[in-house]
């Protein structure tokens, strides 16, 4: 298939470029920046002054959006706020328009998400069908979101909306954070330790989204988590136990609080979410257990 992917030069979308190509698909990458394009993969600009992307695409099966500022760089002041919610509304609006522009559209659109829409908790079970949203930053962030991309769905353009989960993986994401106090010897129970932490493996994210390429009737929010939620003790005592490295200093609420702002409601508190429709639709988790994803992406450290 020919896949244009906004945001291929991130975290996710890397693994995912690679992925594409070793499935045969020709991949499309739209860029700020001006790169040399492959055999297989074009870079087209866009977001630019006189950026006419929609030319250089023509057709295309699949559009991915993962574009955006990162939620995990950057300390959450108002401005850092404001361009995290700008730059995904800009980047997916830009999109809808390159879509409208194309005679040929593509057949589906796979847009970013976040679990950050639904409310924390340390009691609720969250699926797909829940119908709480958050009302803080995050959640309004991620319900825009949805909805501007939603859009594409009037244009007959079947439309899912991939909520990620806390993503693991070493070259960005919450990890590398989380482990650098183990491997200083000084790691410990964050908060109250009994917030929820919905995690999914990187592989699992870029196989995720594979899978609801293919799966024509798959629309709508899917939650990209493992099937296996853990409390946030839980998955420290498991990062302790791989590096070989004590769990034994709290890092108290307060703080975290002093040292992050507004960005400690990433690890203070979460969500218990549930993939209930891709196990439904029968995905099969590479790292459906945190100890085994973990022994994958630390055993070397």
């Amino acid at each position: 298939m020919r896949i244009v992917i906004a945001g291929g030069t991130g975290f996710i979308g890397e693994k995912l470029v690679k992925n594409l190509l070793k499935e045969g698909h020709h991949v499309t990458v739209l860029t700020r920046r001006g790169q040399v394009s492959s055999e297989n993969v074009a870079y087209v600009q866009w977001l630019s002054p006189n950026a006419t992307p929609e030319k250089d695409i023509i057709t295309a099966d699949v559009f991915i959006n993962l574009a955006g500022v990162s939620i995990n760089e950057g300390r959450w002041n108002e401005s850092h706020q404001k361009q995290i919610y700008e730059s995904r509304m800009k980047a997916t609006n830009e999109l809808i328009r390159i879509m409208e522009a194309l005679d040929q559209k593509p057949k589906v659109l796979i847009n970013a998400s976040a679990i950050g829409i639904y409310p924390a908790s340390v009691t609720k079970i969250y699926s797909e069908d829940s119908p709480e949203i958050a009302i803080d930053f995050l959640g309004k962030t991620v319900s825009d979101w949805e909805k501007k991309a939603g859009e594409a769905s009037h244009l007959g353009i079947r439309t899912v909306f991939v909520r990620f989960g806390v993503v693991l993986g070493l070259e960005g994401g919450a990890l590398p954070l989380m482990v650098l106090p183990y491997k200083l010897f000084v790691g410990g129970t964050v908060g109250s330790g009994e917030q929820w932490v919905s995690w999914v493996h990187v592989t699992d994210v870029v196989r995720a989204i594979s899978f609801a390429i293919k799966n024509e009737h798959v629309k709508g929010p899917v939650n990209v988590t493992a099937p296996t939620p853990v409390r946030m003790k839980e998955f420290g005592k498991t990062i302790g136990a791989v590096l070989h490295r004590p769990h034994w200093l709290p890092v108290p609420t307060f703080a975290m609080k002093l040292a992050l702002g507004k960005k400690s409601a990433l690890v203070l508190e979460g969500q218990h979410v549930k993939p209930r429709r891709l196990i439904e639709e029968g995905f099969e988790y590479q790292f459906s257990l945190l100890r085994a994803a973990l022994e994958d992406l630390l055993g070397d450290c």
